[in-house]
């Protein structure tokens, strides 16, 4: 068998094990295939030789390949058990195509993948593509990241003239629905720097995110039989109605806006005439307009107030995470050797940013510089999901070239 080969059939096993995150649970992991996933990884690592291979009691894969140059730092590679909610990823029949011809991709159930929808095919021609049947999501967000990373401590282990120091292995759960480093150690990472296996297409270096918040606003009203309401009942479930088309709509949404502007989303509301919430997204690449967004909300809660007399409201707003491009602007290492192993390897790249977050983001915060790398994903989050192997392929190639540039240029 191949590298490439493995590599497919890596990938292929771990997309068919179902690890969709639930935001619904508080449990940690919120679904049992990451358990499930997360030992065959760790009883893996251990099999082809990786030091302290094992799952933590939080669910958590940790690993080391030891260092051939003396010296050398510590690298963490990071990559995410989970799968995003917003598609099923259980039951997924990963579909392989050997070259890619071009055109149109018909999928099992009759839809397909279309160049109209997906420019980025026409420059795919002739690579190795991994579909679904058009019912589930692939999860190639984030199982290309953990496939690449399996078969890098393999080729490195079994590659003893590959140069590099220490690797630290790591892989999250939870991170689609923002608990992905919720255990993360800092101590037990022990690394200079880290990398994110978790972007689309290839040659991208993400060096920036969202800042983020999530904003809570519960409504109290009064329920009372609606034969009866007239002047009692006051309506929750209206009032949050009404408070969500007070936010901005046609500037500030995600219906609006691209690039580096950044937006208020409200994503769900849940409730009844007596108590409803409705919960809201804030997201910028500049931190501080994340409290100009939370007092646009407690504006619109202020009016929905005076429009319904008698309703009270209640306003909770949380820190998920902070733009990385914060931290790495003040530690620039790991990008520009990022950068470097692009030109060694004759491949074109482009320093890029996250309109969303990453795992990166956090441990970034938390004092290990983390950039994001490309990994071969399109459509993520989608029934039309879909993973070049020969990007994945490119994505190792770099990164062992990258641990080596880590080893030879910053060891003594």
């Amino acid at each position: 068998m191949t590298p490439q080969q493995r590599l497919v059939d890596r990938f292929c096993r771990y997309v068919q094990v179902g690890t969709t995150a639930n935001p619904d649970t508080d449990q940690y992991p919120s679904s049992p295939g990451q358990l499930l996933l997360g030992k065959m990884l760790a009883d893996e690592l251990y099999a082809m030789g990786a030091v302290d291979s094992h799952q933590d009691l939080n669910g958590l894969v940790w690993a080391t390949i030891p260092g051939n140059i003396a010296n050398a730092p510590t690298i963490l590679l990071n990559a995410h058990l989970d799968t995003s909610p917003e598609s099923s990823g259980d039951s997924v029949q990963p579909v392989v195509i050997d070259t890619y011809a071009g055109g149109d991709i018909l999928l099992a159930n009759g839809n397909s993948i279309t160049l109209a929808d997906t420019p980025e095919l026409a420059s795919l021609v002739g690579h190795t593509l991994v579909i679904t049947d058009g019912t589930t999501l692939l999860g190639g967000d984030d199982k290309a990241g953990v496939a690449a990373i399996m078969e890098i401590a393999q080729r490195l282990l079994y590659s003893p003239e590959l140069p590099h120091g220490p690797i630290r292995i790591l892989f999250t759960c939870d991170e689609e629905i923002g608990r992905g480093t919720k255990h993360f150690s800092l101590a037990k990472a022990n690394a200079c720097a880290g990398y994110t296996l978790d972007g689309g297409g290839a040659g991208n270096i993400d060096v920036g995110t969202f800042s983020a918040d999530m904003a809570t606003v519960s409504f109290r009203g009064r329920n009372t039989h609606p034969s009866v309401g007239k002047g009692v009942m006051i309506n929750a479930l209206r009032a949050a109605s009404h408070f969500v088309s007070l936010l901005p709509r046609d500037s500030l949404s995600p219906e609006s806006t691209c690039d580096r502007e950044g937006f208020l989303h409200p994503y769900r509301l849940d409730g009844n005439v007596g108590n409803s919430t409705v919960q809201i997204l804030l997201r910028d690449f500049i931190t501080d307009k994340l409290k100009e967004y939370a007092e646009t909300i407690r504006t619109a809660a202020e009016k929905t107030k005076e429009m319904f007399p008698g309703l009270e409201y209640d306003l909770a707003v949380i820190e998920q995470y902070r733009n990385m491009g914060d931290v790495l602007r003040n530690h620039p290492t790991a990008v520009e050797l990022a950068e470097k192993a692009f030109i060694q390897l004759g491949r074109p790249f482009k320093r890029d940013i996250i309109r969303g977050g990453t795992d990166g983001a956090l441990m970034s915060a938390l004092g290990l510089p983390t950039p994001n790398l490309s990994i071969g994903q399109f459509n993520i989050h989608s029934t039309r999901e879909f993973a070049s192997i020969t990007m994945i392929e490119q994505a190792i190639e770099h990164m062992i070239c990258l641990l080596g540039l880590w080893a030879t240029t910053q060891g003594n």
